[in-house]
Order: C-alpha cells, then sequence, then structure tokens
C-alpha cells in the first residue's frame, strides 16, 4: 500500500512527466493552428494600424480634437482583444479539453492505469496549457506593442513599464481562466456549453449591474489591474465608468491566485474521485 507521503512525494514528479507528454501534443496539435490564429490576430491588426498610420495619419480617430496616440490604442487592444476575448476563450477552449478530450478520445484508460496520482494528471496538463498558451500569446502583445505604441509619437522605452504589467496581467488571465475551466471540464460532462455561458454570457451581464455577482468572475478582478495598462484618456475613462466598482491591485492580484490555486485543486480532486465511464 503506498503510504500518503510517498503519494504526495509521487505527485509533483508525475505532474512534470505528463508536463513534458502534454506540451509537445499541444504545440503540434489542431488547436495550436487555431491559437496561432486567434494571437496572431492582433499583430495583423495593429499591422493596418501602422500602415494606416505611415500613408495617411489623420485617418486615425480624435477625441475631444485630440489624435488617438500608440500607447492610447494599445491599452485600447489589450483591454478589448486580449483580457475580455482572448485570453478567457482560449482559457475556455484548452481548461475545459484537458481531461475532456482524453474522455472523448477514450485514452484516459491509458493515463489513469499509470502508477502515478491521478490528481496529477490535470495538473500536468494544465501547466502544459498554461506554457503553450503563453509562449504564442505573450509575444504577439509584444509585437502589437511594438507596432502599435510609436504612433503619433510615443516612446517606447517610456512605456516599457506598462508593457510588463500587461504581460503578467495576461499571464494571471491565463493561469486563472485555464484553471477555472479546467475544474469544469474535470467535474461535468459537456464543460464546452458551460463555458460559452460563463464567458459570453455570465461575465459580460454582471459586470454591467451592481452588486456582488460581479466577485463571481475573473474579469471583474483582471479589471482591477488594468489601470497599468490602459491609458487616461477619455476614451479610456468612459468604457471603466461601465464597471462601477474597480477593486484595489491587491485585491485583485489576491483573488486572482486564489481562484487558481483553488480551481486547480478542485480540479484534481474531482478527477481522483470520479468515475470515467467511456461511451461505446
Amino acid at each position: 500500500m503506498v503510504t500518503t507521503t510517498a503519494a504526495r512525494t509521487a505527485f509533483f514528479p508525475s505532474a512534470l512527466r505528463i508536463f513534458d507528454l502534454s506540451l509537445g501534443q499541444m504545440l503540434w496539435s489542431r488547436r495550436s493552428i487555431f491559437l496561432a490564429l486567434v494571437a496572431g490576430a492582433p499583430v495583423l491588426l495593429a499591422g493596418v494600424i501602422r500602415f494606416a498610420d505611415v500613408v495617411e495619419p489623420a485617418a486615425l480617430p480624435e477625441i475631444n480634437g485630440a489624435r488617438l496616440g500608440g500607447p492610447a490604442l494599445f491599452g485600447l487592444m489589450i483591454w478589448g482583444l486580449y483580457i475580455r476575448f482572448i485570453v478567457p476563450v482560449l482559457g475556455m477552449f484548452y481548461g475545459t479539453s484537458l481531461i475532456a478530450d482524453e474522455v472523448d478520445d477514450k485514452t484516459i484508460t491509458y493515463l489513469f492505469v499509470r502508477p502515478i496520482p491521478r490528481g496529477s494528471v490535470i495538473f500536468g496538463k494544465y501547466l502544459a496549457y498554461v506554457v503553450c498558451t503563453a509562449l504564442l500569446i505573450l509575444p504577439s502583445v509584444v509585437v502589437v506593442y511594438f507596432l502599435v505604441v510609436p504612433i503619433g509619437g510615443g516612446s517606447v522605452g517610456a512605456e516599457f513599464p506598462a508593457l510588463a504589467a500587461d504581460l503578467a496581467l495576461l499571464a494571471l488571465g491565463i493561469a486563472a481562466y485555464g484553471a477555472l475551466f479546467g475544474w469544469v471540464g474535470a467535474r461535468v460532462k459537456r464543460p464546452l456549453v458551460i463555458g460559452l455561458v460563463f464567458v459570453f454570457g455570465w461575465e459580460p451581464g454582471v459586470l454591467l449591474f451592481p452588486g456582488y455577482l460581479k466577485r463571481a468572475t475573473v474579469a471583474y478582478y483582471l479589471q482591477g489591474l488594468v489601470p497599468h495598462a490602459m491609458p487616461d484618456d477619455s476614451a479610456v475613462s468612459m468604457l471603466m465608468q461601465v464597471f462601477q466598482e474597480i477593486p484595489t491591485a491587491t485585491l485583485s492580484v489576491g483573488a486572482l491566485a486564489a481562484i487558481t490555486l483553488g480551481a486547480i485543486w478542485l480540479a484534481a480532486r474531482a478527477v481522483e474521485q470520479r468515475e470515467y465511464v467511456l461511451e461505446q
């Protein structure tokens, strides 16, 4: 009989073996083609904006008579494209599939017959998701930064601390959404439906209304870190007024860490306790 201490000791080495196996599969899977297309879309948009600025600078919009500068455009792209769409959508598609794909492909039994803790399977696959997603999304942000920020005389060097904050913010979002949907995927039979409702229904809906329900979203805590990435121009101010409550940065980081750790722990427990019946 394996002792509790021995099982706990074997958890992380087992998770690292699963991580090594899963990372290569994720990087060369059809899902990664979708990920690359999603990550490349903002780069393409930034290239079009930069080209338009070179050809016809007056074509860019103005706010209160002032031309929208590169740092403001970059902040809007981070908020509107990455935080509100790309990160949650990728977290949903990858997170819900960590276990569900193994069940659908009827390969989960091959993982569970190995002499490793069941929970280490989803933990290792989750780590692979975080690395795979970060390797494609974060470089995309850097490319967009160098394309967009110089527009209108913006200084790439002066805005670099904001870029670092953006990258950290997106990494927190990738980790939190992936863990949350990893738990959903390990717990229910049709996780993608729940994921779609959460990302496109629940989060956008409750954020528009006052009350405590918005605290049951990941986006609420991500928006507490948005001021680090978004400039203080009137367009952004109007956008942020939609969200009547903005949590502090300390609360946001703590809540995102709690969501990530709590969800991945629940996911590991769900995998340990659930009996997976493969359909014939």
